[in-house]
């Protein structure tokens, strides 16, 4: 189940907005058909990133995959955890398993995003 509270990018990761932040990370889709994800690639703090260009790298048994920034901004955290226990993303993509965060350059892009139900439709479509 997807949350509702989240906004969702084509290339299957989530954005979770508070003010100019947001907390950026892969769907359940994504690390389902990642597979066991084995190591990841942050990104550097205080680096920019574009939207819809990659800003980190995931590894897992199967194959290795660009995370795609769903906004543009500057890195101000990322999270350290997945160093150690990368099958964090896994385990709980939309809560611990959290990627990076970023300050935004320009909020309205989060408007190009998808809901939930967008996104669900999107799935369903592209797994047919």
């Amino acid at each position: 189940m997807n949350p509702e509270d989240i906004k969702y990018h084509k290339e299957h990761t989530w954005v979770r907005i508070s003010g100019k932040k947001a907390v950026v990370g892969i769907t359940d889709y994504a690390q389902e058909s990642l597979g066991d994800i084995v190591y990841i690639d942050l990104p550097e703090i205080d680096s920019t990133v574009e939207a819809n260009t990659e800003m980190a790298e995931i590894e897992s048994t199967k194959s290795t995959s660009s995370v795609i920034a769903p906004v543009s901004g500057t890195i101000v955290e990322v999270n350290e955890k997945l160093i150690d226990a990368p099958e964090i993303i896994n385990e709980e993509p939309y809560t611990k398993g959290w990627i990076a965060v970023i300050e935004m350059d320009n909020p309205s892009e989060v408007s190009e995003l998808m809901d939930v139900d967008d996104y669900e439709a999107y799935i369903s479509e592209e797994s047919k």
